[in-house]
């Protein structure tokens, strides 16, 4: 049985076996979380920009990278608390867009099949998702044209959408990352 939790806790402490990280597709970070990201897991910040810029990672596909844990050094202690797996799930083809709901949809059903072996075969129990990148904070421009895209609403569109589609994966805790401004309402 999945199970999908809300917390205001960050994530970058989380004990998550998966850290789910929305991105863009040109491999520029400007949420505060992300860029904190990109230096803790260099590792994976190197693949995720490497596939950008060779075009191979495009809005609406999810880039999964097993990364390598350390065995000696000052950060084995900490490697309890690090995550296996870093998804970077692409929701928008540039920083400064809000994600699109065809994105998004196709984003989280690629990371839902690349999830389902590690579920099934790995153990992969729990799963960390930054939400703060999926809510905009823009208003909608009182007549938009047919080429801009409203920002999706959290709590009648994004939420539900996850809600929906991570609680397919069998045996998987799903916790959710919201900001502060968000209230969490049972």
């Amino acid at each position: 049985m999945s199970q999908i939790l809300l917390t205001h806790e960050p994530i970058l402490i989380s004990n998550a076996q998966v850290l789910v990280l929305p991105v863009n597709s040109t491999g520029l970070l400007l949420d505060a979380v992300l860029v904190k990201s990109q230096s803790l897991y260099p590792d994976n910040y190197k693949r995720y920009r490497r596939a950008c810029q060779s075009g191979n990672l495009k809005a609406g596909g999810c880039l999964l990278y097993k990364r390598e844990l350390e065995s000696f050094g000052l950060s084995t202690s900490s490697n309890s608390n690090q995550p296996r797996f870093i998804a970077n799930l692409v929701i928008s083809d540039h920083p400064y867009h809000p994600p699109r709901l065809e994105w998004l949809t196709e984003a989280i059903k690629d990371l839902q099949q690349q999830l389902l072996p590690l579920v099934r075969h790995q153990g992969v129990r729990k799963l960390a998702l930054l939400t703060r990148p999926l809510i905009s904070t823009q208003k909608p421009k009182s007549a938009p044209s047919a080429l801009t895209t409203l920002p999706l609403d959290w709590q009648t569109i994004t939420l539900p959408l996850l809600q929906e589609e991570l609680s397919k994966l069998p045996n998987l805790q799903s916790v959710l990352h919201l900001p502060k401004s968000i209230a969490i309402t049972d």
